[in-house]
C-alpha cells in the first residue's frame, strides 16, 4: 500500500446545455453522476425528456454542464485499479470547475462566477469531497442520493453481484463487433426470432407462454446485456478487466429503484445504457474527510427508501435526528444553510422515479432562496 503520483492528459466529456434565450454568464451548476450512469443520467431522454433533470433547471434560467466522471463513458479511461480513483476524478472536477470559471472550456464562451456542484451518489461523494479539499471553488453543493453513513455500502455492493463489464454487455463494454451481426435477422424485440424460439421450445416441454412474457423475461435477466447492442451501431467502450458492474435490472432495481413507484421501461432503458465502477473506485470510495470547511449553502437531497445510505428507511433514526442524511450537518460546521430534505416514495436512483421532476423543482427553489437564482 501506498501513493503515487498520477499525472497525464485527460479528456473529460461533457454536455453543456442553456436556455433558449441565452444566459448572462454568471451561474451555472455542474453536474455529476454516480456509480452505473453517466452525464445522461442529469437529462434522461426517456418519455420525451419529461425526467430530465436539465430541463427543469433550464426552465428555470440556469445554465447546466453534466460531465462523465473521469473513467467513465466518453471521457477518458484508464487503469481501473491504481488511476481511476475518486482523489483522481476529483482532481479533474477541480480542473473543470476552474476551466468554467476562467472561460477556458472549449465551445462555452464565458466564464462563470458562480458554480454550483451538484451530485448524485458517488458523484455527491466527490462534490462534498471536493467542497472539503477546494472550499474556496464552489458556490453551493445540492448532494442528491446522499448520506453521512456509510455502513450499508457494504451491503449495496454485495447485492450488486458485480461481474466484469465487458462480458457482461460484450458490444458496449468490450471490444466485439456487430458489424456482422447487423446483417443478421434483428435478435432484439418482443416479435422477434429469439422470442420466437423461445416461445417454440417452451411449448414443446408443455408450457403456454405468451411472447410478451417471455420478453419481459429476457428483458430484466443477464441475457438481455449480453445481446444489447445487436441492433444499434454502438461504439464499443473497450474497459479493460477492472471495470465492474450489477448482473442485470433486478441488482440494480434492489439498490437503487423503489418498485411500483418507478417505470420499468425507464429501468430498462438505464440497465441497456449503464455503465460501470472501477475497482479502484470501490477501494477509495470511502476516504473522504470527516469534515469540509465550505462557507456556502448545502443541499442534501435524499430519497425516503434509499438503501446505500439509508439501508432502505431514511426515518430509521432511533428519534435522535430527523433523518439519516440530516446527519451530514455535522460534515458542514461552517455552512451558511444546510437542508436535508427527503423525497417520498423515492429510492436512491431519484431521477428514474415517478416524482422525480417535482423533486428537481424543490432543488431550484432551494438555490433561488440562497443566493444562487440563476
Amino acid at each position: 500500500m501506498g501513493y503515487q503520483t498520477l499525472a497525464g492528459d485527460y479528456s473529460i466529456s461533457a454536455k453543456f446545455c442553456r436556455p433558449d434565450n441565452g444566459y448572462n454568464g454568471n451561474v451555472i451548476q455542474l453536474l455529476s453522476h454516480g456509480i452505473g450512469f453517466d452525464k445522461t443520467y442529469w437529462d434522461l431522454s426517456f418519455n420525451d425528456y419529461n425526467y430530465s433533470y436539465v430541463e427543469v433547471a433550464i426552465n428555470n434560467g440556469y445554465t447546466t454542464l453534466a460531465i462523465d466522471r473521469l473513467g467513465i463513458g466518453n471521457s477518458s479511461h484508464g487503469d481501473p485499479i491504481n488511476a481511476i480513483q475518486a482523489q483522481a476524478e476529483i482532481e479533474a472536477l477541480n480542473s473543470v470547475t476552474a476551466q468554467l470559471r476562467s472561460g477556458h472550456i472549449p465551445g462555452i464562451s464565458q466564464a462563470f462566477s458562480k458554480v454550483i456542484h451538484v451530485g448524485h451518489s458517488f458523484g455527491s461523494i466527490q462534490s462534498y469531497w471536493f467542497s472539503s479539499l477546494y472550499p474556496n471553488n464552489t458556490d453551493g453543493l445540492v448532494l442528491t442520493g446522499y448520506g453521512p453513513n456509510g455502513s450499508f455500502l457494504p451491503t449495496t455492493v454485495a447485492s450488486w453481484n458485480l461481474r466484469i463489464a465487458r462480458l457482461d454487455q460484450p458490444l458496449r463494454f468490450g471490444n466485439a463487433s456487430n458489424a456482422l451481426i447487423l446483417r443478421n435477422p434483428q435478435f432484439y424485440g418482443s416479435n422477434n426470432r429469439l422470442v420466437r424460439a423461445t416461445q417454440a421450445i417452451l411449448r414443446e416441454l408443455g408450457f403456454n407462454v405468451g411472447r410478451q412474457e417471455i420478453w419481459e423475461d429476457i428483458a430484466t435477466t443477464e441475457l438481455a446485456n449480453l445481446i444489447n447492442g445487436y441492433n444499434t451501431s454502438v461504439v464499443s467502450l473497450d474497459y479493460p478487466s477492472g471495470y465492474l458492474v450489477w448482473p442485470d435490472l433486478t441488482a440494480n432495481q434492489y439498490a437503487f429503484l423503489l418498485k411500483g413507484r418507478y417505470d420499468v421501461g425507464l429501468g430498462l432503458a438505464a440497465e441497456s445504457g449503464k455503465q460501470p465502477v472501477t475497482a479502484g473506485e470501490l477501494l477509495t470510495i470511502g476516504s473522504s474527510p470527516a469534515l469540509s470547511s465550505f462557507a456556502g449553502p448545502v443541499l442534501v437531497f435524499t430519497g425516503s427508501h434509499d438503501q446505500p445510505f439509508c439501508g432502505g428507511d431514511c426515518f430509521s433514526t432511533g428519534g435522535t435526528v430527523a433523518s439519516i442524511p440530516a446527519q451530514a450537518k455535522q460534515q458542514f460546521p461552517n455552512a451558511s444553510a444546510f437542508e436535508a430534505y427527503i423525497q417520498p416514495e423515492t429510492a436512491h436512483g431519484l431521477n428514474l422515479h415517478y416524482n422525480a421532476t417535482a423533486g428537481y423543482k424543490v432543488i431550484q427553489n432551494w438555490l433561488g432562496s440562497h443566493g444562487l437564482a440563476a
